[in-house]
């Protein structure tokens, strides 16, 4: 394994101050993944790395260490930074928090490092926020393994949601529906990302965030806090 690393393109998920001077940050980089670092003297008056190390932002970064927690030798800002604000940030901070708290060290995950991408566009862009939430979550199940096999989805049918089993098929639709049926038409629609329908907004949103459960345990989401308070 390297002890120095060079040129990897980066976005922070999350940073909290290290010692006296330092901060802990989380990286999503192309090329390993999820990284992190501390940055040496990041929160001393002026310092140009503090300002730097801002989520949303592209960066190219560089680290020196073989251990997990690296030491980061640079960060150079990439590209503009995107600019969220009220809902938008928050959803930033969603998936930032979803990428902190599922992804592997040291992982490459290019595909996902993509989908990323699009998400913060679609936030700054304010078109289709959840539809992008909702593809991206898609991806990540993808990602770590816990997929959602739709391929065998049939029109008309009706589907139950099942933990560990993923959906199955019902005889046909319950007298009183749940949170975890789903319709044929919705399924259909989540596989092929196609978001246009409210109906489809909705069961989408109640999928994902059961099929998320395992990924992420019994903690609460910090950014759900948020969302709440936002409403209130």
């Amino acid at each position: 394994m390297k002890s120095r690393v060079e040129d990897q393109a980066a976005y922070v998920l999350h940073t909290r101050p290290y010692r006296d001077t330092s901060l802990l940050v989380e990286f999503f980089t192309l090329q390993s993944g999820r990284c992190s670092a501390v940055a040496r003297g990041a929160r001393k008056p002026g310092a140009r790395l503090r300002a730097t190390l801002q989520p949303f932002v592209p960066l190219q970064i560089g680290w020196r260490g073989r251990q997990e927690l690296k030491t980061l030798a640079v960060a150079e800002n990439a590209g503009a930074m995107r600019f969220l604000a009220g809902s938008a940030l928050i959803c930033g901070l969603y998936v930032n928090e979803l990428l902190e708290r599922t992804l592997i060290a040291g992982e490459s995950q290019p595909k996902l490092f993509v989908y990323y991408q699009y998400v913060l566009d679609a936030l700054v862009k304010a078109e289709d926020i959840e539809g992008a939430l909702r593809a991206f979550e898609y991806q990540l199940l993808e990602t770590m393994g816990y997929g959602l096999d739709l391929s065998a989805v049939c029109k008309g049918g009706h589907y139950r949601y099942q933990p560990g089993q993923g959906v199955v098929p019902l005889g046909r639709a319950p007298q009183k529906p749940d949170s975890c049926y789903f319709s044929a038409n919705q399924l259909l629609a989540i596989a092929e990302e196609n978001y246009a329908c409210d109906d489809t907004r909705r069961a989408a949103k109640r999928l994902m965030r059961m099929a998320l459960e395992p990924l992420l345990g019994d903690r609460p989401l910090r950014s759900r806090d948020l969302f709440r308070k936002l409403k209130e």
